[in-house]
């Protein structure tokens, strides 16, 4: 059984990559991560905050105004909570290269161009073999136009690309206008890869401290619904790589996803509640079900149920969204 893929110019072994996430803060779970038959592995984010300023000025910042309302001093992580600072990161790269043999990907996280070009550089020469860009960034300015918002996720991957050489991915939200225009757009403009879709951080009121109380809930097989549809859209139009993520965890996920058009599936959520022995599980059933359906290899799979060959596909969504509703249950109660 052929498993192999092509992602950001790097042949991989299967399509299954453990994304960013606290797994790969220390060397031994990568270890464990590759052991289990990880592809590659992305590393945990470092945050543009990070890179703008030291420990002491971030502390500063984050408390301002902190004396008028209490509840602010929870809006923010404290900065000893960010377990990786820039020169670690660094180091870290370098320790993860020498300590495995699978690509190492590493990953900044932050919403404008600051000192991306420079600690991108730096990325490079400690040795990763690609760089993904998690753009996460909510516009709250009432003058601001999506015009403007597409601008800057533009101008962020144009400044990193032109400092490196290693591979660059974009990972980024589908809260576009015109989604396939931007990311042409990006394609366009170098990405190497798109990685299809962060999830935003959506915070909850708790009405006894009446504190901002953080909500990160890991996904469920649901969230793939969304990545899922515009991978397919997508498949065939870009040079770009496309890496789905959110809500991958079972083989049969990774399997819509291929037939959609990706070339590699990341693993977050199900790596945190099973560990990364998940990782063998879903290899394991990933060839059961390719052997039972006469599959031979990954290539044969990618983008076989997409909408490549659809001449509308506009009209085409359209008519699946009448079906649905048409056929939904009603009670005749």
């Amino acid at each position: 059984m052929d498993l192999t893929t092509t992602y950001l110019g790097l042949k991989l072994r299967t399509p299954l990559v453990p994304s960013a996430s606290p797994l790969s803060e220390e060397l031994d779970s990568i270890k464990e991560m590759e052991d289990a038959g990880a592809a590659a592995v992305v590393l945990y984010s470092l945050f543009e905050e990070q890179l703008r300023q030291d420990r002491l000025e971030l502390a500063s910042r984050l408390d301002q105004g902190t004396e008028s309302f209490a509840e602010a001093l929870t809006y923010f992580p404290e900065p000893e909570e960010f377990r990786l600072g820039p020169d670690e990161y660094l180091k870290h790269i370098a320790k993860a290269k020498e300590a495995v043999k699978i690509p190492i990907i590493a990953s900044l996280n932050g919403s404008s161009v600051g000192g991306w070009t420079q600690y991108a550089k730096g990325i490079e020469q400690a040795g990763a073999d690609a760089l993904e860009l998690n753009i996460y960034y909510i516009p709250t300015d009432l003058q601001m136009s999506s015009s403007d918002v597409e601008k800057n996720y533009l101008d962020i991957l144009k400044a990193v690309k032109a400092e490196i050489k290693i591979p660059v991915a974009v990972k980024l939200s589908p809260f576009f206008t015109n989604f396939a225009n931007m990311a042409s757009r990006l394609d366009q403009s170098g990405a190497d890869g798109l990685v299809l879709f962060n999830r935003f951080y959506q915070p909850d009121i708790d009405l006894e401290t009446l504190d901002i109380k953080p909500n990160i809930l890991l996904s469920t097989p649901m969230a793939m619904r969304v990545p899922l549809r515009w991978i397919a859209l997508l498949f065939g139009k870009l040079k770009a790589s496309m890496a789905a993520t959110s809500g991958i965890h079972r083989a049969s996920d990774v399997l819509k996803m291929l037939m959609a058009g990706a070339d590699v599936t990341m693993l977050c959520s199900a790596l945190i509640r099973h560990g990364a022995r998940q990782v063998g599980v879903i290899e394991r059933d990933l060839v059961a079900w390719m052997e039972e359906h006469e599959y031979s290899s990954v290539a044969q799979l990618k983008g076989s149920l997409s909408q490549k060959n659809c001449a509308d596909p506009s009209a085409f969504e359209r008519a699946q969204y009448m079906k649905a509703i048409s056929q939904f249950p009603v009670s005749q109660h």
